[in-house]
């Protein structure tokens, strides 16, 4: 690509609405374009990026056995109503309807859809096993989309099924699924961890999620400073080795606290440390209000919330509903007297005197213990903190931040019994075929990929998905033998099979280096007025220093780059 003819920008200033550094240099290097909330283009130069991360994530789901296909996205609602997931989309789900009212939707994932392309090979358990994959779109009314393409409203996935005849074949299948996303990852040099996850929507037996380790992300990832756990904070567990307080019980006393309504006012109000606290927090669950309790400094972990319940919906409750039914300002929530359900995590049964809201305005109670209220569930129900025991080895856990590029699932025979996948075996019985799903983001991995790999001057490209592996940067075109020289260069570095653009713009020299920099090609050449010399410049993306080379030189130096 020469950019005097080609379509290049770059932006000089940060993009204030980016919240991410992956988002803003995306953006800034003319990559990508948000035209929306959570919608994006790909421009020629983030399309190349795109296309090399689709190539390496096909090359490793062909080399595991999967064959690859192409799905429609525009989807008839009624599969997702007959496997059960409409009602767990809920708005999440762009819908539509066609001229004779009958109700579609923008793809959100395809899980059905693959089911009834499995039933055309699935008479016989001699029929399996085969995993089939697309690398496709993908759309979710998000409700807030954010980090730039960390989280979109339209994305590109590539997502595979594999079908088994029992689980024992499932997770032969799913271990392949498995290696070949390490694969994945490590080709791209990212810097990632696998954590236990919640299995959410999809269902199924296991959920893992490969996280590239950042500095910004959505998801916090919990490890073990002395072993191999890993999990996601959703369903950490947090260990109850805590003892009995040997406290003398007090009794319930209802104090007044003005204007103190939050853990840390009241907590100076009282003077007490906010781990004597137990507040008080009203959600609505499938439509009905519960309170759900936890220590003073802790969190409630909804996660947990929902599977112990077995809920599809979770929320907080709104102010107002807050309100009535605790007749009382926000803030001032206890469980003392309240007649909807309560939800107390386990580690309240440990605890004495504690404080808890009045359900009146500016007051609180003292010396609150479990025989002034009735809990209706007793469980673990509040997030896990760094220092916390680690549920494996009983060492301590610390937390870091991720972005979730991939996922696999253990999905059993949800979809399979819920669709009618089902095959005769050797007694010729009919049974359902077992599944495995395999995601990744490839807007994600480039995402995770520029906030692991950059500096103050721009995106840091691995030489695997760079758009281009060598730029030649001309100081002045109108120096009629540089211009010879950088074009009979560019020439033959394309011939080689080296992907090298030419940047013979009538710019100034700061500029051009600048937009290299930028856009983070990985090998610099400058074609200046050393070719009097014979020579060039040579610079590495990654290093401060340039190399002076000979002319004839430069392809030998060239191929000593690795990746090259």
């Amino acid at each position: 690509m020469k950019l005097s003819n080609s379509f290049f920008y770059t932006l000089r200033e940060d993009q204030r609405e980016e919240e991410s550094v992956s988002g803003n240099l995306l953006v800034k290097s003319g990559m990508f374009k948000k035209i929306g909330n959570g919608i994006y283009m790909k421009l020629p130069l983030g399309q190349k990026v795109v296309d090399k991360v689709k190539a390496i994530v096909r090359k490793h789901m062909n080399m595991a056995g999967a064959e690859e296909l192409t799905m429609p996205l525009l989807l008839p609602i009624e599969f997702f109503e007959k496997s059960g997931r409409y009602d767990a989309f809920g708005p999440t789900i762009f819908q539509l309807s066609d001229r004779y009212n009958r109700p579609y939707a923008l793809g959100p994932t395809h899980e059905e859809f693959f089911v009834l392309a499995a039933m055309m090979k699935a008479k016989s358990y001699k029929d399996f096993p085969y995993t089939l994959y697309q690398i496709g779109n993908k759309y979710r009314d998000e409700i807030r989309p954010r980090l730039g393409l960390i989280r979109t409203r339209e994305f590109t996935m590539k997502d595979a099924y594999s079908f088994d005849i029992n689980q024992e074949e499932s997770d032969k299948s799913y271990q392949k699924q498995f290696e070949s996303y390490h694969r994945i990852c490590k080709e791209v040099g990212l810097n990632y961890v696998v954590v236990r996850a919640d299995t959410g929507v999809m269902g199924g037996l296991l959920s893992e999620e490969f996280q590239a380790v950042t500095q910004v992300g959505e998801d916090i990832l919990v490890l073990c400073d002395n072993c191999d756990y890993a999990s996601n904070i959703e369903i950490s567990s947090c260990i109850d080795e805590q003892e009995d307080s040997k406290e003398e019980t007090k009794t319930i006393e209802k104090v007044h606290t003005p204007n103190a309504g939050t853990i840390e006012e009241v907590s100076s109000f009282l003077g007490q440390e906010p781990s004597q606290f137990v507040k008080t927090l009203i959600y609505k669950i499938d439509g009905k209000f519960y309170a759900c309790l936890v220590p003073g400094n802790r969190e409630v972990n909804e996660v947990k919330i929902t599977k112990l319940l077995k809920a599809k919906e979770i929320q907080l409750a709104e102010p107002q509903e807050v309100i009535q039914i605790t007749n009382a300002n926000i803030g001032f929530a206890g469980p003392v007297g309240l007649t909807i359900p309560i939800i107390m995590d386990n580690s309240i049964k440990h605890m004495k005197n504690f404080i808890v809201g009045a359900n009146e305005t500016d007051y609180h109670y003292k010396n609150v213990n479990l025989q002034d209220f009735k809990a209706d569930y007793i469980e673990d129900i509040k997030n896990v903190k760094e220092g916390d025991i680690c549920p494996k080895c009983h060492g301590h856990l610390l937390f870091k931040k991720g972005i979730e590029v991939g996922n696999t699932f253990k999905l059993g025979t949800k979809y399979s019994e819920s669709l009618g996948l089902h095959y005769l075996d050797e007694n010729n019985e009919l049974k359902p075929a077992v599944m495995g799903c395999y995601g990744i983001g490839i807007e994600r991995i480039i995402a995770a990929v520029v906030e692991q790999n950059h500096d103050e001057k721009g995106i840091i490209w691995p030489m695997c998905i760079a758009p281009y592996k060598v730029c030649i940067v001309l100081i002045n075109p109108k120096d009629e033998q540089q211009l010879k020289i950088a074009n009979e260069l560019y020439e033959k570095l394309n011939n080689l099979g080296i992907e090298t653009i030419l940047d013979d713009r009538n710019e100034r020299p700061g500029v051009k280096f600048n937009d290299m920099d930028l856009i983070g090609i990985p090998v610099r050449i400058t074609v200046g007025k050393r070719v009097v010399d014979n020579q060039l410049e040579l610079k590495l993306r990654t290093s401060q220093e340039a190399k002076i080379v000979a002319i004839d030189d430069i392809e030998k130096e060239l191929t000593q780059i690795e990746g090259i």
